[in-house]
């Protein structure tokens, strides 16, 4: 069943939010915020009862809820001085107290289904791989490849992913990235083919841009049919590994062309990122103006606060800094902020171990901490690189060679990689 109220309907089951007959984008949190207020219309929802339904328990901070909530307002043409629909209650929560009645599924949709609006983050759908040749004994192994990409890619938490029901409608029609991407709401369309000889067997992928239908990455993958997951897995993980940081320039350049006025913490995120693995004292510290611009307007922003910390500890071991103290203390403050506002994303998870590895005696948790980013996301390379330093630290060289051959394989633009592998064989010798 659907909510409606006034001229909006909430749409539990497929996750939309309709007004005036039109799709409203929301993001994840605020969706869930809005969803459970609705449920719970009955009564004051404490600040305890959110925390616990929207963000599973962790703690969050004060402002970060309030920006969730203030969107949930702006998404329904409310706000906190009409409060007509969300109602503030001074130290006791929050209250939905709009008149709601239960509608059947779709009753927001009249005539032709509307083309989706993108949600307010990089979105993709993996549309079913063509099984070029027509062998329909091949038909599981390309059906299989797409699916396990769609789970790899899914790991990416900052990554919208279409679910396999809606993409695999389009199996065995002719489409192209641009119909796919109005129809499915999406920035981006990832698709491929399989094709067998023999026992071998090459598969292709190409991301494309949704937009433009420019493709944005190509490349093949060959390999036997002696072990069929195996393979899966591997072209799926090297698929993920290299679709995100791809994924990520594309994002900067779009955030690139936004007016300053509709910035978002997220677009101060997205601008910092490419200086925050500078060599360049200037873009490190520029970077890290916008990673505080945007930590100012969402303290509880995980993967800012870590970046964060991640450019002081940049600034700090280069020797750009004058306060080396007060900054590695500033350093470790914000990694360990990060972890607590979001301790189950990747990023967080690795950018906060190598600032512990570098600014603590917490080499074993830095290490615990890089292998649980790794478990969430096998195909992240950076936690694989950041991996191979600590390991270096702990005199590891063979396993950290290793761990930056992965992360190589994973995402070949990186070139520090070759810093940390010639560090490793050095080690190597040393040892020998």
């Amino acid at each position: 069943m659907s909510y409606a109220f006034g001229k909006h309907v909430l749409d539990p089951k497929k996750r939309e939010l309709w007004s005036h007959g039109e799709r409203v984008a929301l993001e994840p949190k605020v969706f869930d915020l809005l969803l459970y207020l609705v449920q719970h219309r009955d009564r004051v929802v404490g600040k305890d009862d959110l925390l616990q339904a929207v963000w599973q328990g962790r703690i969050v901070s004060d402002s970060a809820l309030t920006t969730r909530l203030n969107a949930a307002r702006r998404a329904l043409g409310d706000n906190g001085e009409k409060q007509s629909l969300i109602r503030t209650l001074p130290r006791k929560g929050v209250r939905f107290v709009a008149e709601v009645e239960e509608a059947p599924d779709d009753i927001h949709r009249t005539g032709p289904e509307p083309p989706s609006m993108l949600p307010d983050r990089p979105s993709i759908a993996v549309l079913p791989f063509a099984n070029i040749g027509g062998d329909p004994a091949q038909e599981y192994f390309a059906d299989g490849m797409a699916e396990e990409i769609i789970t790899a890619l899914s790991r990416i938490r900052w990554l919208f992913v279409i679910a396999r029901n809606s993409s695999f409608t389009y199996k065995g029609k002719a489409i192209d990235a641009k119909q796919a991407g109005r129809e499915l709401g999406v920035r981006y369309v990832l698709e491929g083919s399989v094709r067998k000889g023999g026992n071998g067997v090459r598969i292709t992928a190409q991301l494309a841009d949704a937009a433009t239908g420019a493709s944005l990455w190509a490349d093949r993958f060959d390999g036997t049919l002696e072990d069929v997951f195996e393979l899966q897995d591997r072209v799926a993980s090297e698929v993920a590994g290299v679709i995100e940081p791809t994924m990520e320039t594309v994002e900067m350049q779009r955030s690139a062309q936004r007016a300053p006025s509709e910035l978002t913490p997220y677009d101060f995120y997205l601008r910092a990122l490419q200086g925050c693995y500078s060599c360049d004292s200037q873009q490190l510290f520029r970077a890290l103006d916008l990673l505080e611009r945007a930590i100012e307007c969402d303290p509880a922003f995980g993967p800012v606060l870590a970046a964060a910390a991640g450019c002081r500890q940049f600034l700090g071991c280069a020797g750009w800094i004058d306060e080396w103290e007060a900054n590695r203390l500033k350093a470790v403050e914000l990694a360990r902020r990060a972890l607590q506002a979001d301790s189950e994303h990747p990023a967080v998870l690795t950018e906060s171990a190598r600032v512990l590895a570098y600014f603590t005696a917490e080499i074993d948790s830095a290490i615990a901490l890089l292998e649980r980013a790794l478990t969430l996301n096998p195909s992240h390379a950076r936690a694989w690189y950041w991996n191979g330093w600590v390991r270096l630290f702990t005199g590891q060289a063979d396993l950290a060679t290793e761990h930056f051959r992965t992360s190589m394989r994973l995402n070949p633009r990186h070139r520090p990689y070759l810093t940390g592998m010639v560090t490793g064989a050095k080690g190597r010798a040393t040892a020998d």
